[in-house]
């Protein structure tokens, strides 16, 4: 009995001990597929704090769909190097990133819009887009920060469903609260709110974590379970006559004195006349079932494996067809989620009256958000390609498809490689080029 009691003291606490989804204490024994695992605030900050790979899958999309941003299209070039200045200033691109990144991590992410308008206002207000002055700062924080979503419940009003209002809660860490201001209704207009993944009868976003969590469950287990078959790989046994009559506590310090000597724990103390046998764990097929795991593991957080491992950023050698077609997932979530949230904080800029020399009608102004590239391939691939794409002009030319000066004009367009080399390749860089080649051009048809 002493024995079993030990032991029990000197087990692993693990991770999966305690989180089954049924009513025993092993995650993996008597699951129940349909019983959801709602996760606290403080269960997914010890997930995200404990884990690197947690942390790769939250914070790698959100790096990606800020890490190159946007060029912006517009026919005043002065305007639009104000605009692009200002978001510097604002630091938009970190805040973006950061509301993106508490997204994924808890469900909903938010940047607070701090502005100074012509008339006094209160927070649950709608922001006065007619009287704004200026846009001063940009904040991002959590869900952790919103104590309730007020929401627009008269199915027959064009809101319906929307949030109105948010409880937010301004209590600092140190537990200091402004005067009347614990919990402050804040109006919807003046939040950015990014929220992808809600369920129907909820008004919360649902945390990235929840669903991953099982298989997070069992890499953790993974982990675990190979450092203990690396932990007893060399195993040794000490044999000695003098065994038989050690006490227990003679025998813990000839332990620890062993461990010193052989550095390692992995080490049994019998006598001359006992025998002790190790059977060796059996490692054939581990390779497949760790893959098996992490196959999973990339399939629901929708990320290749070499991504989630931390490939650098961006590049991409031949033949990664998964590591595309992230990237263009990303694509579209910079489309369809990110690219709204954008328009409206240069809409709110082209408002304000102090911002850009004065208020701006955006119905008015034509302008353009093009996201930049987000990756390209290694040299390797870029060769390779380079040189599929020039014998296949070479077969065009010979066959009479198309001429010398049409293949020159689609792969290097109007300028020659001298040129180009003149210019550090951003989108400003090229207008500025072609301005001065239009006004070259258009001198020599007047003089003609």
């Amino acid at each position: 009995m002493k024995t079993i009691d030990a032991a029990k003291k000197q087990m692993r606490n693990d991770f999966m001990v305690g989180h089954g989804k049924g009513h025993t204490q092993d995650a993996l024994v008597r699951q129940k597929p349909s019983l959801r695992r709602k996760l606290t605030d403080e269960e997914i900050s010890s997930l995200y704090a404990n884990n690197r790979i947690v942390q790769n899958i939250i914070d790698i999309p959100a790096e990606d769909m800020t890490r190159s941003w946007f060029t912006l299209k517009m026919q005043d070039v002065k305007l639009r190097d104000a605009i692009m200045s200002k978001l510097r200033d604002l630091k938009a691109r970190e805040a973006y990133k950061e509301m993106r990144r508490y997204e994924r991590l808890r469900g909903d992410g938010f940047i607070s819009l701090g502005v100074t308008q012509d008339t006094n206002f209160n927070l649950a207000q709608p922001l006065d887009e007619k009287n704004l002055k200026r846009v001063d700062y940009l904040h991002a924080f959590s869900g952790m920060k919103v104590n309730d979503f007020l929401l627009n419940e008269d199915m027959f009003s064009p809101t319906f469903g929307q949030v109105e209002m948010f409880e937010i809660n301004r209590r600092s860490r140190t537990g200091t609260m402004i005067a009347g201001m614990e919990n402050t209704l804040v109006h919807a207009s003046r939040l950015i709110h990014d929220q992808t993944r809600r369920l129907e009868d909820e008004y919360r976003g649902q945390s990235l974590l929840e669903p991953l969590y099982d298989i997070i469950t069992v890499l953790d287990t993974s982990l675990w379970s190979v450092g203990q078959i690396l932990y007893d790989y060399a195993f040794k046994i000490y044999k000695s006559d003098g065994v038989k009559d050690m006490k227990a506590e003679e025998k813990r310090e000839l332990g620890t004195l062993m461990d010193f000597m052989f550095r390692t724990e992995a080490l049994a103390i019998i006598a001359a006349d006992e025998d002790l046998r190790k059977e060796s764990t059996n490692t054939a097929g581990i390779k497949d079932l760790l893959d098996y795991v992490w196959d999973m593991l990339a399939g629901a957080a929708r990320m290749p494996k070499t991504v989630i491992k931390g490939q650098e950023a961006g590049r991409i050698a031949g033949a990664q067809y998964d590591v595309m077609n992230y990237y263009s997932r990303i694509v579209a979530d910079q489309e369809n989620e990110m690219r709204p949230h954008l328009e409206r904080l240069i809409r709110l800029l082209l408002l304000s009256s102090d911002e850009l020399g004065g208020q701006i009608d955006p119905d008015k102004v034509e302008f353009d958000i093009s996201f930049n590239p987000l990756w390209e391939v290694d040299a390797k691939t870029d060769a390779e390609i380079r040189k599929l794409i020039a014998e296949t002009d070479a077969i065009y030319i010979t066959n009479g498809v198309l001429q010398v000066d049409e293949v020159r004009e689609a792969r290097f367009a109007r300028f020659g490689l001298t040129d180009l080399l003149k210019y550090s390749g951003d989108s400003a860089d090229f207008e500025k080029m072609a301005q001065e080649v239009y006004a070259a051009w258009k001198e020599r048809g007047n003089n003609g």
